[in-house]
């Protein structure tokens, strides 16, 4: 699926190889020609921890995207010299100096009715919540204001280490007014061009510093505590009136204004003899007047909300057609690698004939999740509710699979016999062997005699969910191919 591993598993030295089945793994890697050196990089990338988040805040127009596409290196967060431009996407992953981390961009900030400073600290509050460094970004060309003043006070109470970020110096003329900064009482400010690249990588210097290593994983019962399951969705469509009905109380506010909720609601609740903490996320209050920040702040509660969580249940309102914004929520969910379980709501609403084009919508606008647990509820009857645990569970479960690497590779060898990679270029590139280095979600390593196509690897996929089950998780594949050293292929 993906060229990049991703990491987020249990920190075992090793990614999750034991000892002898490490040792039978590298011996397999040198007979088949690749570099140990490589190949223990491949699963220490796949094995650590959740990468470290960094959350670049800052008041409007002061150049936060800019900034956040120089350090991922390419112009993915959308820049417009306006305050307040939405963006789908919050986080991105980016690397320096041979590390890498999550950045969350905090853009797209809109004045509200209890004016910006308001609007400012309350959004800047999610981002920083899960956050573990921030950086704060201030224009050096106006100064410290009052706003800037304000997110200072805000940031001393979260606590978490800052990299005062002094932008739109663009000459040494410019560097007089970013020691002016010193004056906000956060260290010393690094003068950068985000638009120019100027002085970035002695800032990117100071936020590794600030970073914490990637920790070791930390889901699951090894802590003791009950399973985390984020309940997201778009506005209005019954997350509230769900976790009221699990509950058996009614423990948040309902309202048939989408946007009630105002802060996301971690509850306690037992089912089926077992305690849960369910994470309520519903949407914002809207405004007509602030559409796009609204749409921005609840993407941005949604992400922080994922962050916490193990599980993402994703509830759908089944009486409307599926929306671009379902599709994107799902899509965060997905990529923060969550068990993911898909809730269509309001189901005793529907007629035959919406249930006939419902199926249809499912089958086209929500096949790359086909693997997903799927329950039809009703938030206010209670309808199938008993059905969501164990779709919980199965999703849980297939989330901690993990599958030996013999048996792995008796199954690769079967899909390239029976399945050969297609020719290309005179060359047909072949699967050699793998190993499933971490789980939560199964991350997989594959090495490769040539470039495995992206049609190939989600053959794989598929088949390796025929084959070992995995309901319920995205699945991580990465490949490495073999250099060709003389001339052996």
């Amino acid at each position: 699926m993906n060229d990049q591993i991703h990491s987020d598993g249990s920190g075992h030295e090793h990614g999750e190889l034991g000892d002898a089945e490490y040792a039978e793994f590298m011996e397999l890697a040198a007979q088949e020609g690749f570099d140990p050196e490589e190949v223990e990089g491949a699963l220490d990338e796949a094995g650590h921890g959740p990468l470290p988040v960094l959350a670049v805040v800052g008041r409007p127009n002061v150049g936060k995207s800019t900034l956040v596409n120089r350090i991922i290196g390419r112009r993915e967060a959308v820049v417009q010299d306006k305050p307040g431009v939405t963006r789908d996407r919050v986080s991105y992953e980016a690397e320096w100096a041979g590390r890498r981390f999550k950045v969350v961009d905090t853009g797209g900030w809109e004045q509200d009715v209890l004016g910006l400073d308001a609007s400012v600290a309350a959004q800047a509050e999610y981002a920083i919540e899960t956050a573990d460094a921030v950086v704060f970004v201030v224009d050096s060309t106006v100064g410290a204001t009052d706003t800037d003043e304000a997110v200072v006070k805000l940031l001393r109470r979260a606590g978490k280490p800052v990299v005062l970020c002094a932008n739109k110096v663009d000459g040494q003329s410019g560097e007089a007014d970013a020691t002016a900064l010193w004056s906000l009482g956060l260290g010393e400010p690094y003068p950068v061009s985000s638009l120019h690249g100027r002085g970035t990588g002695d800032m990117l210097d100071a936020v590794l510093e600030a970073l914490p290593d990637a920790p070791a994983q930390k889901f699951g019962t090894a802590l003791g505590g009950p399973r985390r399951i984020a309940l997201i969705g778009r506005p209005n469509v019954g997350k509230s009136s769900l976790l009221n009905k699990v509950a058996g109380e009614d423990r948040v506010v309902v309202n048939e204004l989408a946007g009630t909720t105002r802060d996301p609601v971690d509850e306690l609740i037992n089912l089926g003899g077992i305690t849960w903490k369910f994470i309520d996320t519903a949407g914002i209050r809207r405004r007509v007047h602030l559409q796009e920040g609204a749409d921005y702040y609840a993407s941005l509660r949604t992400a922080a909300a994922v962050e916490k969580a193990e599980v993402a249940v994703v509830l759908i309102d089944s009486s409307e057609s599926i929306s671009v914004q379902d599709q994107r929520i799902i899509t965060m969910a997905v990529e923060a690698g969550r068990a993911l379980v898909v809730a269509f709501n309001k189901w005793d609403t529907l007629d035959e004939e919406r249930r006939y084009y419902l199926e249809r919508e499912i089958e086209t606008e929500l096949a790359q999740i086909s693997w997903a647990p799927r329950v039809n509820v009703s938030a206010v009857t209670g309808r199938h509710m008993e059905k969501l645990v164990p779709a919980i569970e199965n999703a849980i479960e297939g989330w901690e699979t993990r599958v030996p690497t013999g048996r792995l590779n008796a199954f690769l060898g079967e899909i390239v016999a029976s399945h050969p990679h297609p020719i290309r270029g005179g060359k047909q590139p072949r699967i050699l062997f793998g190993t499933q280095a971490g789980t939560k979600p199964p991350r997989f390593v594959l090495f490769a005699s040539g470039f495995l196509e992206h049609g190939y690897r989600r053959f794989v996929e598929r088949r390796l969910r025929e084959e070992f089950g995995f309901e319920g998780t995205p699945i991580h594949i990465s490949v490495r191919v073999r250099e060709k050293r003389g001339r052996n292929k």
